[in-house]
Formats: C-alpha cells, structure tokens, sequence
C-alpha cells in the first residue's frame, strides 16, 4: 500500500460523515471478484440513500467505496461483521488511509497533542495546519475560504462519529478492540499512530 506521505491530496472527503450503516451496507455488497465501480452502481441501485437526491447519493457511494476500498480483505470483513465501535475505528483507519490530509492531521496534530497532554483541539487548530500544508501544496493553497470552511466541519464530524473527539472537542485516547489491534500490527503497524494513544494499547497484548 502505498505510503500516506507519498500521495497527492485528495480532498473529496466534504460529503457528509461516517456514514457507518451507509458503508456496512455498501460493503455486504461487495463480492469478492469484482470490481469497486460495480459494487458502487449495485448501490446506487439498491437505493442505499432512499431519502437523498440521486446526485447527492451518488457523491456519498463515490465517497463511501473510496474509503471501503482502502481496507484489505480481511479488515472488510471484520467491518461487516464487527461491532459499531470497531466499524468507526476501521473507517476512520479507512479515511486516514483514502486521504492524505486526513492521515497526516492524525497523526501531526491528533496524536502528536494527545501524547503532550494537549487535548483540546479547536478550528484555529485546524486552520494552522491547513495553512502549514499549504505552502508546500497548490492545490491545498488554492482552495476557497468556503472549501476550507466545509472541509473543516466535515472532518470535526468524521473524528466525533470515529469517537476520537468528544463532543467539546477534546481528543479522546483510542481503545481499539482486539481484533482490530491485531488487524492493524498485522499490515501497517505505524497506522496505530492515526488512533490517539493507541500504541501503549501494545504493552497490554
């Protein structure tokens, strides 16, 4: 897989939150010989957003496969059958994985404060590290007030529907389920570092 830091940004991500009942729906109907893009038309055609218009369910699939894609084999069919908590975790593992941004906030500001006691976390937070990334991206810099703005609620959302923040905004400390632990050490043990805190869960397994 390739590395977080190695890709270009991607940030599509302004679409609605988790959508964790969306994304389990989604990935039942998965078959493990096909192709994304036809698992995308099935839902768009089983009518996985029953109340959005066709346009706007159609942007949350496009969303919802970009991140399910992202997980391997094994950790989709611990998505599907797992519990709600360990479906957060793995989407917002997905997430971090789909986009770059996302990834690097985690771990450059969610984890790096967390670990110096620095638990609070507001859009000023936000807004320096969008600025930081900015200088060294085009694409992020040329992005509008508005984007940035959207973009910026829409990520708050996604951390307090994964529970890695609290609902003022303080950064929660991971407690991933065992089986989603393991998931991670077994393919890319450095991705504990988009969880808060996850890596001293280690010292007890």
């Amino acid at each position: 897989m390739e590395g977080v830091g190695q890709r270009s940004y991607l940030m599509s991500f302004g679409t609605g939150g988790l959508f964790i009942n969306e994304s389990a729906a989604v990935a039942r109907l998965h078959a493990a010989d096909e192709s994304w893009d036809a698992t995308a038309a099935k839902a768009r055609l089983s009518g996985a957003f029953p109340v959005r218009k066709a346009s706007s369910a159609q942007r949350s699939i496009r969303e919802i496969v970009n991140r399910l894609k992202h997980l391997s084999t094994d950790e989709l069919a611990l998505f599907i059958e797992g519990e709600r908590s360990e479906q957060a975790a793995l989407l917002w593992l997905a997430s971090c994985r789909a986009y770059r941004f996302i990834g690097e906030f985690a771990v450059e500001v969610l984890n790096e404060r967390f670990l110096l006691l620095r638990t609070d976390l507001t859009y000023d937070d936000f807004d320096i590290f969008m600025a930081a990334k900015a200088e060294w991206s085009p694409k992020l810099a040329d992005l509008s007030d508005t984007t940035r703005t959207k973009l910026r609620a829409v990520l708050f959302r996604l951390m307090r529907e994964a529970e890695i923040l609290s609902p003022d905004h303080q950064i929660r400390g991971a407690l991933l389920s065992p089986r989603v632990l393991a998931a991670i050490q077994t393919g890319y043990p450095d991705e504990l570092r988009f969880f808060p805190g996850a890596e001293r869960q280690l010292g007890g397994n």
